[in-house]
C-alpha cells in the first residue's frame, strides 16, 4: 500500500513536470505533441492506480471474516469479530466479500452478510456471487454466516441464509448453524461472539455494546411540498446546545421513534388501563409504553407489567443526512408515511407529526462508508428523486468550489414537488453543478423519470464516465432505484458497471 502511494504521487509528479516544461520552454511542435501524449497517459495512469482495489492476501492460517455490506452494519461488526480473534491471539482480517478470489476459498472464512431490499445481495456481495456460481467444490472450505436484516421485510435474512446454503451446496464445511440477527439484535451478537470463542478458544471477551442514542432538540420542521398531491415531506433541523456527533457527507442518522401521546392516551383508554399508573421502574405506564409497539384489542386484562413485557419495541429508522457539519445543524427530508389503515409510520410519524418542537430526539450516526464522497478531483453525477435528494444534497455541500457534478432529479410537479429550488439553481448559475437535469412526472401527459434523463443524455454520460466519473444513486429502491439501474446497465454495459462498482465509482443509498 505504501509503495503504490509512493509510485502515485511520482506519476503525478511526473505528469507536472512534463506539463511545466511545455509551458516554459515551448519546443518544437513534434516535442510538444509527445509531451501532451506522455501527459495524458501519466495521468491515464494516476487515475487508474488511485481507483484501482489492493490485491487481497490471505496469510497461511489467518481467518478471514469477509463482510457483505451496504450502510456499514457488517463492515463494522466484522471488524470487531477480527479485533476479537485477534486479541485472542488468532490472525485475522475483516475484508469485503468483493475482494475474494478463487484461490481464497480455503481454509476458514466467517461471512457477515446484510439483506438489501426485499431479498437481494448487497452492492458489495454482487460480484462474489458471480465468483460462487462458477465454483464446484469448495470441500477445503470451513466456514459460518452471521446474516443481518429486519423483520418488517417479507424475506427476512434472505441473502445470508442464501449465501449459506450455496457454500453448503459446494461441499464447504459449516462450522455453525447460520444465526439471523433482526436489527443487529443483542441476543443474537452476543451467540455470533460465543462462536468466535469456540474458534478462538478464547471466551474472556466484552459483550459489542451499540453507540448509545443521543439527544438533539428538534429545532424546525418545514413542509417544503404544501400543495402537492403526494403525502407531505419536511425538511427537519436538529440541533444541540452541546457537543454535536460527527458525520460526513454519506452518513446515515438512526433514530429511535416514539408515539404519539394522544394515540396512546386513545389506546389505553380503550383497555381501561390507566395511563399515569406506574409501572415496576417507576415511570408511568403512558411514559413506558411511548417506545414500544401499540397494544391491541388481545392484550386487554393484562395488568401494566404484563403489557410492557408482551410488547415489542419500537424498531429503529435510517435516514439520509442532507447537511454537513459546516452547517452546523443535523437536517433531514422525510416524507410522512401512512400504512394502509390511516396510522402515520412509525419513523415518519414522530418525526413529523408526533414530536412537538424543541422535543428531545434520541438518535445516533450511522457511518456508511459505502456511501462517502470520492476524491474532489473525481467528476460526480449525482442520481436520485423524492427524498433521496437528502443524501445527494450532503454530496453536493461537501463538494469544494471547482469540482465537477451533475445532479439528475425527479419528483411530481415542478409547481408543488420541486424540493430546495433556490439552491439547486443557485449552484447551477454559479456553476458548482455544471448540469442540472430535471424530472417531473405529472407535468406533461406522457410521464418523465430520472432514468429517462439518462438515457436522452446517453453519450454525455458515457462521456463524464470515461473521464473517470463516479455515480451516487439515492432514494427508493422499488421503482426508481431498479429502473435507473436497469438503465445504466443497459446504456454502460452490465459488466462496465459492475467494473465501476468494484472500482468504488458506482455506489447506492436506497431504501
Amino acid at each position: 500500500m505504501q509503495s503504490s502511494r509512493l509510485l502515485q504521487h511520482l506519476i503525478l509528479l511526473l505528469t507536472t513536470g512534463a506539463l511545466l516544461l511545455l509551458l516554459s520552454l515551448q519546443p518544437a511542435r513534434e516535442i510538444s505533441a509527445g509531451l501532451v501524449v506522455l501527459s495524458y497517459l501519466l495521468f491515464c495512469l494516476w487515475i487508474w492506480l488511485r481507483h484501482r482495489r489492493p490485491l487481497l492476501s490471505v496469510s497461511s492460517g489467518s481467518i478471514t471474516v469477509a463482510y457483505a455490506s451496504q450502510s456499514g452494519q457488517a463492515q463494522q461488526l466484522a471488524e470487531k469479530s477480527a479485533e476479537q480473534l485477534i486479541a485472542a491471539g488468532c490472525p485475522a482480517q475483516a475484508v469485503s466479500v468483493d475482494q475474494l478470489q478463487p484461490a481464497h476459498l480455503q481454509g476458514q472464512i466467517l461471512f457477515i452478510a446484510s439483506t438489501y431490499g426485499e431479498g437481494e445481495a448487497p452492492d458489495s456481495g454482487a460480484r462474489f456471487e458471480q465468483l460462487l456460481a462458477n465454483q464446484t467444490d469448495l470441500s477445503n472450505l470451513s466456514y459460518a454466516v452471521l446474516a443481518l436484516g429486519d423483520r418488517q421485510y417479507t424475506h427476512f435474512c434472505a441473502y445470508g441464509l442464501h449465501l449459506d446454503e450455496a457454500l453448503s451446496k459446494r461441499h464447504a464445511q459449516r462450522l455453525f448453524p447460520p444465526l439471523t440477527a433482526d436489527q443487529c439484535d443483542a441476543a443474537t451478537l452476543s451467540q455470533w461472539q460465543q462462536q468466535l470463542g469456540h474458534i478462538s478458544g478464547d471466551f474472556n471477551f466484552a459483550d459489542w455494546q451499540a453507540e448509545p442514542f443521543q439527544q438533539l432538540a428538534l429545532l424546525e420542521r418545514i413542509c417544503l411540498n404544501p400543495s402537492s398531491s403526494a403525502d407531505k415531506v419536511y425538511e427537519l433541523t436538529l440541533s444541540s446546545t452541546g457537543e454535536h456527533p460527527e458525520w460526513q457527507a454519506g452518513d446515515l442518522l438512526e433514530i429511535s421513534p416514539r408515539q404519539g401521546r394522544e394515540t396512546l392516551f386513545k389506546r389505553l383508554a380503550e383497555l381501561n388501563l390507566n395511563p399515569e399508573q406506574s409501572v415496576s421502574d417507576g415511570r408511568t405506564l403512558l411514559e413506558a409504553l411511548a417506545s414500544r409497539q401499540l397494544p391491541e384489542n388481545h392484550h386487554r386484562g393484562l395488568s401494566a407489567d404484563e403489557l410492557l413485557s408482551a410488547l415489542k419495541p419500537l424498531p429503529q429508522r435510517q435516514y439520509s443526512i442532507a447537511s454537513v457539519p459546516a452547517d452546523g445543524s443535523i437536517q433531514l427530508l422525510v416524507r410522512q408515511m401512512y400504512y394502509p389503515d390511516g396510522r402515520p409510520g412509525i419513523g415518519s410519524g414522530w418525526l413529523c407529526e408526533f414530536a412537538p418542537l424543541g422535543a428531545a430526539i434520541d438518535l445516533r450516526i450511522r457511518v456508511n462508508p459505502s456511501f462517502h464522497s470520492p476524491a474532489a478531483s473525481t467528476p460526480m453525477i449525482l442520481i436520485g428523486s423524492g427524498t433521496g435528494l437528502a443524501g445527494l444534497r450532503a454530496h453536493l455541500r461537501a463538494r469544494p468550489h471547482g469540482s465537477r457534478n451533475w445532479l439528475l432529479f425527479g419528483e411530481r410537479s415542478e409547481s408543488a414537488d420541486f424540493f430546495c429550488r433556490d439552491e439547486l439553481m443557485n449552484w447551477k448559475a454559479s456553476g458548482h453543478l455544471a448540469r442540472l437535469d430535471l424530472a417531473f412526472s405529472r407535468d406533461q401527459a406522457q410521464k418523465i423519470y430520472v432514468q429517462h434523463l439518462l438515457r436522452d443524455a446517453a453519450d454525455e454520460l458515457r462521456e463524464w464516465i470515461n473521464q473517470g466519473a463516479a455515480i451516487y444513486l439515492c432514494g427508493s429502491l422499488q421503482g426508481m432505484g431498479q429502473d435507473v439501474h436497469s438503465m445504466l446497465q443497459g446504456l454502460l454495459g452490465e459488466d462496465a458497471l459492475l467494473r465501476l462498482q468494484q472500482q468504488d465509482l458506482y455506489r447506492r443509498d436506497l431504501y
